[in-house]
């Protein structure tokens, strides 16, 4: 039904859709939207500590502590991302903005899926280098991850370095992945950004 105003006859009535728990064709639902901005949260933060704690001496009280915390972190992460697959696998994705070209939008969704990929690279990588010694993964002195393989020659080397690159081609990946969304944003002045940012456009 349409609005008055002074001028009389307006366009329809407009209201904010509510954000609800699962995604729909406009947007993210809130547990999607919790999960992205989780675990780009976590992501950084253990970035910035594996490089600190890199720089620490044997001495130094964080020299034991800071790996463990990261590895302990770096566990619950892999479950988290493990829901968060399932969760994506079971909800519907937001369409793409309709300004968006085929090979972006392609462009666009390989770089998801490779972030993804990415991911579960670097957890993996991670716990070859903890569990080299053959010692299981105490996260946080509520459950430990069991070592399944270290015997591989040189295991905890070739996993550092490993690890090493992956992360930095994440953080790189990454940080595109941002610039595209502050594109859409600002340039493009789509709603990209928004739906992830849980912001409902208006609608009749």
């Amino acid at each position: 039904m349409g609005s008055y105003n002074e001028g009389g006859l307006t366009s329809p009535a407009r209201a904010e859709q509510p954000l609800g728990l699962r995604n729909t064709r406009r947007g993210y639902g809130v547990l999607a939207i919790a999960l992205h901005w989780l675990v780009a949260l976590v992501v950084f933060g253990l970035f910035i500590l594996g490089v600190w704690m890199t720089g620490l001496s044997y001495y130094d009280e964080w020299y034991r502590r800071a790996p463990d915390i990261h590895k302990s972190i770096g566990i619950l992460l892999f479950f988290v991302m493990l829901a968060r697959v399932v969760w994506r696998a079971s909800n519907v994705q937001p369409d793409d903005e309709p300004g968006i070209g085929r090979l972006q939008r392609r462009l666009a969704h390989g770089a998801h899926r490779f972030l993804y990929v990415l991911l579960f690279l670097l957890m993996i990588s991670g716990y070859f280098i903890s569990t080299a010694d053959g010692r299981p993964i105490q996260v946080f002195g509520l459950f430990a991850v069991p070592a399944t393989v270290s015997d591989i020659p040189n295991q905890e080397d070739i996993a550092g370095a490993v690890h090493w690159y992956l992360a930095l081609t994440l953080i790189a990946i990454v940080g595109l992945h941002a610039a595209a969304a502050l594109k859409h944003h600002f340039i493009d002045r789509d709603r990209t950004l928004k739906k992830m940012l849980g912001v409902r456009s208006r609608t009749t």
